[in-house]
Order: structure tokens, then C-alpha cells, then sequence
């Protein structure tokens, strides 16, 4: 099947994208009797209140929709829930994963005011996500922007979040990395193909570490859109760069340790070895204050850990689903 057959035949089952990238697919618990299998993908749609009205958050969500053990698996910051399709089918079985576009990503919506590109309208969705989902509690994986939406949660008095994992993301954040950043966010051309899109990816992304050939298509296929007048883009809004760079570029310190110390559930925090994001000083801070978090880093990547390998799921699994800390 050729790379553009692939981009087309994306639809809301993970037989669509996982077949044509087998090696993709991490073996669930269970043993050699559930090697390879692929869990149907559902989509759904919340609609959420914001400053300036209403907008759509669509998900993707898989397990049992019974289930209520949920896992919540927020992206990052120019990324889309589909980052999660290859984890979340690992860990179908144990939980109902869902996994949303944060809006102004992926199939949500384009909101019309970019100042609302902000971590307060982020986590009111999140929270009428979850109460869609009815349930008192929930886990949560949160790269990056997703770990702070995450953070700034789990610091809240009554916080649904009973097990955080933060991925490469942490309360003190390096200025240099914000502009590095900068330098690419909302610039990204149109591209006449995927292979080209592909060609971008890979120097933007290159943090994510030294993924293979199926690796680097699949996170192109999963973090592009088709044009309606041919050609691809990236699935996010450009217009999100506004708001981080307000936000960030003219930041001295990015300090959110007041928020930190909050947290009192068990806590994860995943750093890539090499991240300009997360600094291993701060790392090893999370360990001894706050909720005290295990801290494992993940060598050969930067910022961050894209959960593509088996042993980065595996991480994540042998916390969720492990003794409290």
C-alpha cells in the first residue's frame, strides 16, 4: 500500500492506520495470546463552553465503554490524540483510554478568538470530558502541554485525577526550549505530499528520538490533515502560536511550583534523557517535594517520550496499573 493510500484510508477504527504499520502494534498483557491484537477505535464528541461560546472536542476512545477504570492521554502542544493509538490499544484491555484533540488540534474545532488558546479553557474541557464519561476518578498521561493541563488539575482540592503521569514536563520549564519552540510554531509550510510532510516532521520532531522509518510515517500520518485544495498541513491552528508567544517568548522563568506541591496523588515523571524541556535537576526536585513522584528517564530521547517503543509503554503501565507509591 502506498503512503498516500495509507493517509486515505485513516478512518475511526484502528484497523485503518495500525494494519498498515504492524510493527507498530505493542503486544497488551496477556502473553503470546493477545500478540498483535488491534481493539476497535470509537470517536466521540463533547461540546464544551468557552469564553466566547461553544465548541466541539472529539476523542478517540477505546476499551470497554463500561469500564470504569478510564485513562485519560492529554498531547502535546502542535500534536492530536491519535500520538496515543499505538499505547492505548496496549492498554485496552485494563482501561477505557481516551484519548481527546485538544481544541484548536486534530479534528476539533478552530476556535475564533486565539486568546482563548490557554490552559484555563484546556482543563474546563477536560473536565466536561470527564464528566462525560461519568466516573468519579480517573488516570492520567499528560505530554508536555498535556502533563501541565494534567498538573493544574490534580492541584485542585476534589481533583478526579488519582494517578498522574507526566511526560517529560515539569514545574519549572527552560526558557531556551519555549523559543526553540517559537522558532517553528504556527510557521509551518503546506506540503504537496506526505513524503514531504514527512521531510518536516522529522527535523521539527528529531527531540522524539531516533524513531524508525514506520515510526516517522506514522506520526505524520496521525499529525497531518489533507487540503481541501490538495496538498497537506499540519493539524493544528496556527493561530495557537499567538497566545505561547505572549505567553513564553518574553518569559525570564517559567516557575509552577506552588502548583506542584499541591498534588497528592501517586505520581510519574517520564523525562527524556536528553530534553531541553524538563532539566534533570528539576526531575530529581519532583522527587523529594510534592507528591514526591517516581522519576524514570528514558535514554536516547529528548523531549519527549513518543510511547512507540514497547518499553516506554511498559513504563507507563507498570505505574498505572502497579501499588501506590
Amino acid at each position: 500500500m502506498s503512503f498516500d493510500n495509507k493517509r486515505n484510508s485513516i478512518g475511526a477504527n484502528i484497523m485503518a492506520i495500525l494494519k498498515d504499520f504492524d510493527d507498530l502494534v505493542v503486544t497488551p498483557r496477556g502473553g503470546p495470546t493477545s500478540v498483535g491484537r488491534l481493539h476497535e477505535m470509537r470517536e466521540g464528541v463533547v461540546r464544551c463552553l468557552g469564553p466566547h461560546g461553544l465548541h466541539r472536542m472529539v476523542y478517540s476512545e477505546w476499551g470497554d465503554p463500561a469500564n470504569p477504570r478510564v485513562l485519560v492521554c492529554v498531547h502535546g502542544l502542535t500534536r492530536n490524540g491519535r500520538d496515543f493509538d499505538v499505547l492505548a490499544n496496549a492498554l485496552a484491555g485494563e482501561y477505557r483510554v481516551v484519548c481527546p484533540d485538544v481544541v484548536g488540534r486534530g479534528r476539533s474545532d478552530r476556535l475564533h478568538f486565539s486568546d482563548d488558546y490557554a490552559l484555563p479553557i484546556y482543563a474546563n474541557d477536560m473536565m466536561t470530558l470527564i464528566a462525560r464519561m461519568a466516573v468519579d476518578e480517573v488516570h492520567w498521561l499528560g505530554t508536555s502541554m498535556g502533563g501541565l493541563i494534567g498538573m493544574f488539575l490534580a492541584s485542585l482540592p476534589g481533583s478526579p485525577i488519582s494517578r498522574l503521569v507526566l511526560n517529560d514536563v515539569g514545574p519549572t520549564i527552560a526558557v531556551e526550549a519555549l523559543q526553540r519552540i517559537g522558532e517553528y510554531l504556527g510557521k509551518a509550510p503546506d506540503f504537496t505530499d506526505l513524503a514531504e510532510a514527512e521531510a518536516y516532521v522529522r527535523q521539527v520532531c528529531a527531540p522524539f528520538g531516533a524513531l524508525s522509518d514506520a515510526q516517522w510515517r506514522y506520526m505524520t500520518v496521525v499529525g497531518t490533515r489533507p487540503k481541501a485544495a490538495g496538498g497537506v498541513e499540519m493539524n493544528y491552528d496556527r493561530a495557537i502560536a499567538e497566545p505561547y508567544k505572549k505567553a513564553f517568548l518574553d518569559a525570564k522563568e517559567i516557575s509552577l511550583w506552588p502548583m506542584y506541591d499541591a498534588i497528592r496523588c501517586p505520581t510519574l515523571v517520564l523525562r527524556g534523557a536528553q530534553s531541553d524541556i524538563l532539566a534533570h535537576e528539576t526531575a530529581v526536585e519532583m522527587t523529594t517535594r510534592g507528591p514526591k513522584s517516581k522519576l524514570i528517564e528514558v535514554p536516547a530521547v529528548g523531549h519527549a517520550p513518543m510511547f512507540l517503543e514497547e518499553s516506554q509503554v511498559r513504563m507507563v503501565e507498570d505505574f498505572l496499573l502497579g501499588e501506590p507509591n
